[in-house]
This record gives C-alpha cells, sequence and structure tokens, in this order.
C-alpha cells in the first residue's frame, strides 16, 4: 500500500522551497551530479494579462519579452513564451473542466510543484529549469501559473524517429526516479523532451508525491506505455518499450 511522504504547510512550503522534512536524501548511487543551489524565492505582485498576480521566483522576472504561443507544446493549452521565460497556466482536465477548469482551492498545489521540481533540479536530474510560480485570486480560490526557463527541445511525439535517442536513456531516468520514491503521475510521452544536443529532459511535476510503495519504476512504464498508445506512437517503438 502506498503512503504518501508528510507534506505539512510550514513557511517553506508557502514559499514554495523544498522542506527536508518531506523531501528524502538522494538514494545511494544517485546517477546525476547535483547542481549549485539556486538562490532564495522573491515575492513581487505584477500585473500579467490584466490581473495582479503575486509572484513567488528565484530572482527578477521579466515578463515584458516577445510573447509567444508554444503550438506544439502539448498540454491543456495556454501555455506562452516570454522573452526566455514559459509559462504554464494551471488547468485541470478530465469532465471536471466543464464546470471548473482553472480554480484551486489554495496556491499550496502551485508550491508544491516547484518544491519538487526544484529539488529535482538541485539533484542534477534531466529536467528543464524552473522559475517559479504565481497565484491570482478568483472568486472563492486561486487561478496559479508555473514558470521554468525555455529549453530549445522538442516533445518526443513529435519525433518519433528519434525515439532510439530516448529509449536508450529512459531507464536511467525511470530507475532515478523510482530509487528516490518519486511518483510522477503525469509522466507520460508528451512530458519527455529531446533538447538540442540528444539529452532527454523531464517536465510537469504537479501532483508529484515521495511515497513508499513498491514497484514504481512498473508504474511508471504501464504510464509511459498508455500515453504511447493514445498517442498513435509507430508499432517499432512501442515494441522496443516493451523490451
Amino acid at each position: 500500500m502506498a503512503e504518501d511522504f508528510p507534506f505539512r504547510p510550514s513557511a517553506a512550503k508557502l514559499l514554495g522551497m523544498p522542506d527536508r522534512a518531506s523531501i528524502p536524501p538522494l538514494p545511494k548511487d544517485w546517477p546525476f551530479t547535483p547542481r549549485a543551489a539556486g538562490r532564495p524565492l522573491e515575492r513581487s505582485y505584477l500585473s500579467f494579462d490584466g490581473s495582479p498576480w503575486h509572484f513567488c521566483s528565484l530572482g527578477p522576472l521579466n515578463l515584458e519579452g516577445t510573447e509567444r504561443q508554444l503550438s506544439s507544446a502539448f498540454g491543456r493549452g495556454g501555455i506562452r513564451r516570454l522573452g526566455d521565460l514559459v509559462v504554464r497556466p494551471y488547468r485541470r482536465g478530465g469532465m471536471v473542466r466543464h464546470i471548473n477548469e482553472r480554480i484551486y482551492a489554495s496556491e499550496l498545489r502551485f508550491a508544491h510543484e516547484h518544491a519538487v521540481h526544484l529539488a529535482l533540479w538541485s539533484s542534477g536530474f534531466p529536467t528543464v529549469e524552473p522559475v517559479g510560480y504565481a497565484y491570482c485570486r478568483r472568486l472563492w480560490g486561486f487561478e496559479g501559473l508555473y514558470l521554468t526557463r525555455y529549453t530549445e527541445a522538442v516533445a518526443w511525439p513529435n519525433r518519433w524517429d528519434r525515439s532510439d535517442e530516448v529509449l536508450a536513456q529512459l531507464p536511467k531516468m525511470l530507475d532515478a526516479l523510482a530509487a528516490w520514491g518519486l511518483h510522477a503521475p503525469d509522466l507520460n510521452a508528451t512530458n519527455i523532451l529531446l533538447d538540442g544536443d540528444g539529452q532527454i529532459l523531464a517536465l510537469d511535476w504537479d501532483r508529484a508525491r515521495w511515497m513508499t510503495a513498491e514497484n514504481l519504476r512498473g508504474r511508471y512504464e504501464e504510464r509511459l506505455l498508455r500515453s504511447l498508445g493514445k498517442l498513435g506512437a509507430p508499432a517499432k517503438v512501442l515494441d522496443r518499450f516493451r523490451r
């Protein structure tokens, strides 16, 4: 039976910083080289899309860059690039999106993703650089934005022809996540990128949790296999993934 590590609201959680009471230490033989610790989060109130937003970011933000819609980005829409930043709005999926697409009960959900993502980045795990998050009060709750540094990369489903490169690196990534006990339920094929150097990167740590559970590696494989089937991956890609 899976059991979540405690993720209690605290000053660190509210600021989106990793809390060592809830993030386990890196496992022995961690295969990636940790990065230098980043700066503390800075708080600022900035106008965005005509509304005042509360931003929590790793350093000052510049939201004045040329705006580009990332049409090739998978997800629920609205992802845009502003200069060297990528801004992703939080949007619900499934049937609930027809009732409540954007409003969340607490801003802690956005802080949680940033805390997990920052811990992964600091550990040297192959992912895009986290920048911060933002929230704006709406009705009875909050809308959220998530910010990362732009990286020139292509999503795996847009380049099935480069699947050999992806599949050669994917086992190392999945083994590391499973060894650390991190379960990210949204890690599907659309959240695997291939950068200009041929290295794979993983995206989207919303709802990710450290937990004590058996066969986390198997869970990741099952989730990825389902997404490959839904996305119409070529049969040879599916066959090699199964092997």
